[in-house]
């Protein structure tokens, strides 16, 4: 967690730091309800755009309110109306475990918000030559359509991705900021190489309706329309008391 800490703190994290404020600050501003939970990155406020009346920080971080382990929340079922991700699938051992704590504090229809690394760009490539030494290339890297593919399983429905930092990750602010169109260009002509990556989903909860089968109805009403029009609307009532009785 040190090296981590120093990492955020060095240009290239302030780099990634302040792209990702950017989208949490506009993501989150507008979802509602009456819990948030930030699970990670304690040291810094992704839910400070964000409405609702009551958000809190878990995690192993120092600054944490409540200190946990991501795999194991200490929430209620169905208690949580936003959960916000920010690099926990990275640093964790199981990420997916992870997913499935998030999947079960979240209220039907709540909001889950990632951001992670990813490894289809030059990030991930620097992470090859870097020999997973270090922070942030020792973490995960794990692909925007594997967690896809976990969320839906898990329930959930993806309704935005986007990606951001494709500025190569120089160590260097000077470099850094000599590249910065870059980031234009990228999300115009390759923007799945993204070196930060972004997914907004929902927690669907499909119920189950019995339907019942309706052309017994039709045809009985289209019985009494007949009779009716044949012999009055007195046979129709008797067809219609006989059927209750029986029935």
């Amino acid at each position: 967690m040190q090296d981590w800490n120093e990492w955020w703190q060095s240009a290239l994290g302030q780099y990634v730091i302040e792209r990702e404020q950017e989208y949490f600050d506009r993501t989150v501003a507008n979802l509602f309800g009456y819990h948030a939970v930030q699970i990670g990155m304690s040291q810094f406020d992704f839910l400070r755009a964000n409405r609702m009346p009551h958000h809190f920080h878990l995690g192993r971080e120092v600054g944490a309110e409540l200190c946990c382990d991501p795999t194991q929340v200490p929430l209620e079922t169905s208690s949580v109306d936003l959960v916000v991700l920010p690099h926990v699938l990275d640093t964790s051992e199981h990420p997916h475990q992870v997913l499935r704590e998030a999947e079960r504090v979240l209220v039907p229809e709540g909001q889950l918000v990632v951001a992670g690394f990813n490894p289809w760009s030059l990030w991930g490539a620097k992470r090859y030559w870097a020999r997973r030494n270090g922070a942030p290339w020792s973490a995960n890297f794990v692909s925007l359509p594997r967690i896809k593919d976990w969320l839906e399983l898990l329930g959930f429905e993806a309704r935005t991705t986007q990606l951001a930092g494709y500025a190569p990750p120089f160590s260097q602010r000077h470099w850094l900021e000599r590249f910065c169109f870059v980031e234009e260009a990228g999300r115009r002509w390759w923007p799945v190489a993204g070196g930060v990556y972004f997914l907004h989903a929902t927690k669907r909860v499909r119920g189950m309706r019995l339907i019942t089968p309706a052309w017994q109805q039709i045809q009985l009403r289209a019985r009494l329309a007949a009779l009716a029009e044949k012999n009055g609307v007195g046979a129709a009532a008797r067809t219609i008391e006989q059927r209750s009785k029986s029935s």
